[in-house]
């Protein structure tokens, strides 16, 4: 016969995990708030938009954004990573957040692999080269051959050092074996309307971040750095086509949650996720936004971050590349 002291720990486990279980059937039961590490206005915020639109829908519960950017990306990071690991707070991240960053920058405020839970991978965003609208560079070698004739002279905006945005344009100056000045902004969406208003001669985008500059006319896209023509501008060339040679950049736009949530959360978030990303609605929406929508288990998201952390730490160290 069990013990009264057994007994009453059997109880008090059942008790406790029944609790337990009756929160997270609960769950969510008040809004849930996503952390973009980024200006509003950049691919990968206005993809989250389309996206948690749906999302919320299915969870019953509002999806608030909040854009906290800065220092490219580390403070919202921080935020998301120090948050109650309750599936209250989700991160809205780049690539550049969890590859790039932690190689960059000397002293990172968390740990890329172990203060973040891998949710999914929702969509990669294509990027280009965009120039005002009136800019006399008309094409990639335009460009190349302009920074020969004038080392120094030309420079191109980012979202801030170790942005992807510095990131992709350092690689392209590197390749093509020329010199251009580096001028930060404040975010990807700053540096967009930088080009357009003439302040700066280029940028890598993600062409979710200069749609509507696109549409506007107000920037030129002089090429996408995809392996292929896209569908939505099929008359502009690739990188590769303009004459530098198998060069491809891209990002993706994923979601984390703060390391130790409950699994059966992170299953609950990820299935949503799936769901929106193959609500016919959604999908029209974002690939206008130019991303290409992937979707993944919380697994797979974490092994590809792994290797695309090895992968960027080299290409930085071989590059050379560090915050100012």
């Amino acid at each position: 016969m069990k013990s009264f002291t057994h007994r009453l720990l059997a109880a008090a486990g059942i008790l406790a995990f029944a609790i337990s279980a009756q929160a997270q059937s609960s769950y969510p039961n008040k809004p849930i708030r996503m952390i973009i590490p980024l200006a509003a206005g950049s691919a990968v915020d206005n993809a989250a938009r389309v996206l948690t639109q749906k999302m919320s829908l299915g969870l019953g519960q509002n999806i608030v954004i909040e854009n906290i950017a800065g220092s490219s990306g580390l403070i919202g990071a921080e935020r998301v990573a120090k948050a109650a690991p309750d599936g209250y707070t989700i991160g809205g991240f780049n690539d550049s957040i969890l590859t790039m960053l932690p190689h960059i920058y000397a002293r990172v405020p968390w740990n890329a692999l172990t203060d973040f839970d891998p949710l999914s991978l929702a969509a990669t965003v294509e990027w280009g080269l965009v120039v005002k609208v009136d800019s006399p560079i008309k094409t990639v070698a335009d460009f190349i051959a302009a920074a020969k004739a004038t080392p120094g002279k030309l420079n191109y905006s980012s979202g801030g050092n170790g942005s992807p945005q510095h990131l992709a344009m350092a690689l392209f100056t590197s390749r093509a074996g020329i010199d251009a000045v580096h001028v930060p902004y404040k975010g990807a969406t700053p540096a967009a309307v930088a080009v357009a208003a003439g302040e700066v001669d280029a940028s890598f985008q993600g062409l979710g971040t200069v749609t509507s500059l696109l549409q506007g006319n107000r920037v030129r896209l002089l090429a996408v750095s995809t392996e292929k023509r896209l569908a939505q501008y099929p008359n502009v060339p690739t990188v590769d086509e303009s004459g530098l040679k198998n060069f491809f950049f891209n990002s993706w736009f994923a979601m984390v949650v703060p390391a130790g949530t409950p699994k059966d959360i992170v299953e609950r978030l990820n299935g949503e996720m799936r769901k929106a990303l193959a609500d016919p609605a959604t999908r029209d929406k974002l690939v206008a936004l130019g991303v290409t929508l992937r979707g993944s288990s919380p697994q797979e998201l974490g092994a590809a971050t792994k290797l695309q952390f090895e992968m960027y730490r080299k290409l930085i160290q071989d590059n050379n590349i560090k915050s100012e």
